[in-house]
């Protein structure tokens, strides 16, 4: 019989306890182990560059640097680690966001632990594992992309605070995410909104009906 091959994991999370738990549930598998741990998103990119674990299970709310960010940047410096988020979030925006980034999988907090041992023996071996009631929030988000002037409940947050003088920073700060991810969001709002800048956006979305008057 040949022998189970070990997935390295590397734990991403900002409460010790929870990467305690993680750590004790993951160390009933046999084909298990727990490379490392992280508690921001800083410390995930430099963790993950540093172990070179097979997989990186995420939490999304992190200091420093914010979990979306921190898959985008260690999926960009090692393809081959693959990313399993673990969150309490479950917004659409979110879920896309993390996809995007280059996440395989996308669990819950909360989801049986059998559900995560399938999902990160899944994307260690180039799969992905994305729950039902996540991905009837991918579709819906995918289907409302698809009409080019429609736009994301985040999108329309951040427009409301463009549109109340903010700068990105500070739009960041307020919504608790990177600063490039609100520059994202501005760059598909001026696209979707066929706006030049931001001021011309506030105005289209004033007159439009996107925000009040």
């Amino acid at each position: 019989m040949a022998a189970l091959k070990t997935i390295r994991i590397l734990l991403a999370d900002d409460h010790p306890v929870v990467r305690d738990g993680l750590a004790a549930m993951l160390g009933t598998q046999p084909d298990f182990q727990v490379a490392g741990e992280a508690g921001t998103g800083a410390e995930a990119v430099a963790e993950a560059a540093r172990l070179r674990p097979d997989v990186v299970l995420m939490d999304l709310e992190m200091p420093s640097l914010d979990g979306i960010e921190a898959i985008r940047r260690l999926r960009a410096a090692d393809p081959a680690i693959q990313v399993v988020v673990l969150t309490a979030f479950d917004t659409d925006e979110r879920i896309l966001g993390a996809l995007q980034a280059g996440a395989q999988g996308y669990l819950l907090k909360g989801a049986p632990r059998a559900e995560i041992f399938a999902a990160i023996r899944a994307v260690s071996a180039g799969g992905a594992l994305i729950p039902p009631v996540v991905a009837s929030k991918l579709l819906r988000q995918v289907r409302a992309a698809e009409s080019p002037d429609a736009l994301t409940s985040r999108e329309r947050e951040v427009l409301g605070l463009v549109a109340a003088g903010l700068a990105n920073r500070e739009i960041a700060a307020r919504l608790s995410i990177s600063e490039r991810t609100v520059k994202f969001h501005v760059s598909s709002l001026l696209s979707k909104l066929g706006a030049k800048n931001r001021t011309q956006a506030a105005r289209l979305a004033r007159e439009r009906g996107l925000i009040p008057s």
